[in-house]
């Protein structure tokens, strides 16, 4: 079977709403793939100051804005579709959403973006609400793209995403992962310190020191003590680490340096207890996408940890590095609409494995 999907996503960094068109075709359950057409659109202000100031709102105004935001996703990809001449080639749109409250102690996830709005908008049948069967069942909603790291990806053994938060999976005997710590949302926070939107390359970062005072407090806290499955919102970021770093009163290339180190550390922690617990002493190769897959500072730091541990980092073409999580919500979308398995329950700590999506047809 041929599928032609779009795929939408809005991680946590803000940095704008990711599409991916993309080309499935599955035969006795092998999946290939083709992103053949793909596009960042940043956000404006406006959309960046409503989405970062959504959890405080009342809530009339939280649903205005959710539908809102549907129509300014529709928006998005009707304007995508007229400038890559997509027009009548996509059966199915899957729209992550913008996640805002992520509460799954609480049975609860919410992410923006009205469904019926991307539907009536595009005339195109859209899936979304993609976690929330996953939380009813007692997961935590997240991390949902290995899915299509099990599916798309069988040549890998690990895999990291370096997006607004950073999550990693492993795909042994059982597919497990789980969200590590905050990244670039807070990387790109400490950036805006001197005027700028990132720190490109990590080249603030590579002439900083690190404060070893504020990262035993920041490795401290108590998630990082939790065993797995195990999710972050981003309040987590936001509300606890980002006020350490402030309070630190570090010069910002510190900052940036001492919050790297942070992420390094608790990935190679990650990645070590993965692998001590699924794969032995055997040799393993990691895939690592999302936008802090190009900070290059960051990436040799994994690369010093990981290596000795004989895992082998692998960072692919920027394509698939930048579109992964939207290539992997088509593929969602797709699952959903033939009513196969899109969750897997040995990642989330679900009671079994589920269908999640909502329909919207027009």
């Amino acid at each position: 079977m041929q599928y032609n999907v779009i795929g939408l996503m809005s991680g946590s960094s803000l940095d704008g709403l990711d599409i991916a068109f993309v080309r499935f075709e599955e035969t006795a359950g092998k999946w290939q793939f083709e992103i053949a057409e793909a596009a960042c659109i940043p956000y404006p202000d406006v959309w960046i100051r409503n989405l970062t100031n959504s959890t405080g709102l009342p809530a009339g105004d939280y649903l205005l804005l959710h539908s809102a935001y549907g129509h300014y996703l529709g928006n998005c990809v009707n304007d995508f579709l007229e400038e890559k001449n997509l027009a009548f080639q996509v059966q199915l749109i899957a729209s992550h959403g913008h996640t805002t409250f992520h509460m799954p102690s609480h049975h609860m996830t919410a992410q923006l973006g009205d469904g019926a709005a991307i539907a009536a908008l595009t005339g195109i049948r859209t899936i979304t609400d993609l976690r929330s069967v996953d939380i009813a069942l007692g997961g935590q909603g997240a991390p949902i793209v290995p899915i299509g790291e099990k599916l798309l990806f069988p040549e890998f053994d690990l895999f990291l995403n370096l997006g607004g938060i950073a999550n990693i999976s492993a795909n042994g005997e059982k597919f497990a992962g789980f969200d590590v710590c905050p990244a670039n949302r807070i990387l790109n926070l400490l950036a805006a310190g001197v005027g700028k939107e990132f720190d490109e390359n990590g080249h603030l970062a590579s002439q900083g020191a690190v404060d070893q005072g504020l990262l035993n407090q920041l490795n401290a806290c108590d998630y990082y003590k939790l065993p797995y499955p195990k999710s972050l919102s981003n309040g987590f970021g936001m509300e606890v680490l980002y006020p350490m770093i402030q309070k630190a009163g570090l010069r910002v290339a510190d900052g940036l340096r001492t919050y790297v180190q942070h992420i390094v550390f608790q990935i190679g922690r990650g990645i070590i207890s993965l692998k001590e617990e699924m794969y032995g002493r055997d040799k393993l190769r990691l895939l690592i996408t999302g936008g802090g897959a190009h900070n290059r500072f960051l990436t040799d730091r994994l690369k010093d940890i990981l290596g000795p541990l004989d895992v082998e980092c692998v960072i692919p073409e920027a394509k698939l590095a930048n579109y992964k999580e939207a290539l992997v919500m088509a593929l969602m979308g797709v699952l959903r609409w033939r009513e196969d398995i899109n969750v897997l329950h040995s990642v989330t700590g679900a009671s079994k494995d589920s269908i999640n999506g909502a329909i919207w047809s027009v």
